[in-house]
C-alpha cells in the first residue's frame, strides 16, 4: 500500500461570483482511516466533497485523490472510488442482485456480488424487487452499489440519514468492516455520536474554513480538560473545568465533608465531540 495520503487538499477555494463557499481548506486523509467531515449546513462540506469526487470544479488550490487530480475525471480514478450519496435511486422493478451484477460489470475487478450482499445485510432480500424494499433496505443497497467495484476510497455522504437505530448500528458495523479491509473512508454526517464512534480523525468546518482537526477525543478542550459536575446542597447543578481532576475532586470532597454535605450526582468526564463541536460552531 502506498504511503502517500489518500486525499491531499491544500488551500482549496471555491467561489460563486462574489461568494466564497470554501475559503482555504487544508486536509490530509491517510490511507486506511475513517475521516469525518463535520459542520453545520452551509459550512462548505458538500462543496468540498463534490470537488474531491470530481463533480465540481475548484476555483483555486491543490487537490490530489489517490494521486490524481479529480477535476480531470480520469477513468482510472473513477474505478478506484465508491460514492454513497445522501439519497439514491434505483429502478423499482429490478432486484438488488440484478443491480449489483450490472454495476459490477463497469469495473475491472469487482467484488463477488454475494459477498457484497452479505456485507450490507441484504442476502435475504437479494431477489426482491427494489420497489418492495424498505427505506433502510434501499439505503443498504446504496452502500452495496458503492462497494461492488471494490474501491480503495469510499465517500459516505450522510450515510445513515433516516435509519432506525438498528439499521444505523448495522451500517456502523459495515463501515468498521470496510476499515478492517483497509479501505479509506471520507464520512460526512450530522450525527456527532456517529463521528465519535467511527472516525479516526475529524475536521470541523464552518464558513468554508477548518476550525479544528484531529482525533475526536483530542479536539479542542477535550485534549486536556475535564468537566466535573455535581449538585450542591441547594440542588443546583455546578460545573467545573480543570486539567487536574484529581486535585479538584480532593478539594471539593474535602470541603463538602467539612460542611457535612454530599456532592450529589458527582461525575467526571471529558467534553464530548458534540460539546466541542457546539462550542466551535456557535454564532458569536
Amino acid at each position: 500500500m502506498s504511503a502517500d495520503p489518500a486525499i491531499e487538499v491544500h488551500d482549496l477555494r471555491k467561489r460563486y461570483g462574489e461568494f466564497e463557499a470554501v475559503r482555504g481548506i487544508d486536509i490530509e486523509v491517510q490511507r486506511g482511516e475513517v475521516f469525518g467531515l463535520l459542520g453545520p449546513n452551509g459550512a462548505g462540506k458538500t462543496t468540498t466533497v463534490e470537488i474531491l469526487e470530481g463533480y465540481r470544479q475548484r476555483s483555486d488550490g491543490e487537490v490530489a485523490v489517490l494521486g490524481h487530480d479529480p477535476a480531470v475525471r480520469s477513468r482510472e480514478l473513477r474505478q478506484r472510488i465508491g460514492i454513497v450519496l445522501q439519497s439514491g435511486g434505483i429502478y423499482g422493478h429490478i432486484t438488488p442482485r440484478e443491480a449489483l451484477r450490472h454495476w459490477a460489470s463497469f469495473y475491472p475487478r469487482p467484488r463477488d456480488v454475494g459477498e457484497v450482499l452479505a456485507l450490507v445485510g441484504l442476502t435475504d432480500k437479494a431477489d426482491v424487487r427494489s420497489r418492495k424494499l424498505s427505506g433502510g433496505q434501499l439505503r443498504r443497497l446504496d452502500f452495496a452499489l458503492a462497494l461492488v467495484g471494490d474501491p480503495e476510497l469510499i465517500f459516505l455522504d450522510e450515510p445513515t440519514t433516516g435509519f432506525d437505530p438498528e439499521a444505523r448500528r448495522t451500517a456502523w458495523e459495515t463501515i468498521r468492516s470496510l476499515r478492517d479491509l483497509g479501505k479509506t473512508i471520507l464520512l460526512t454526517t450530522h450525527y456527532l455520536d456517529e463521528a465519535q464512534a467511527l472516525a479516526d480523525r475529524v475536521a470541523i468546518v464552518k464558513d468554508g474554513r477548518v476550525l479544528a482537526i484531529g482525533p475526536p477525543r483530542e479536539l479542542g478542550v477535550g485534549a486536556s480538560h475535564y468537566r466535573v459536575m455535581y449538585r450542591n446542597a441547594q440542588g443546583q447543578l455546578v460545573e467545573h473545568e480543570t486539567d487536574d481532576p484529581t486535585r479538584l475532586l480532593h478539594e471539593l470532597t474535602e470541603s463538602a465533608i467539612a460542611r457535612g454535605e454530599r456532592l450529589e450526582e458527582l461525575s467526571v468526564g471529558r467534553p464530548s465531540l458534540e460539546d466541542v463541536y457546539l462550542e466551535l460552531t456557535a454564532d458569536v
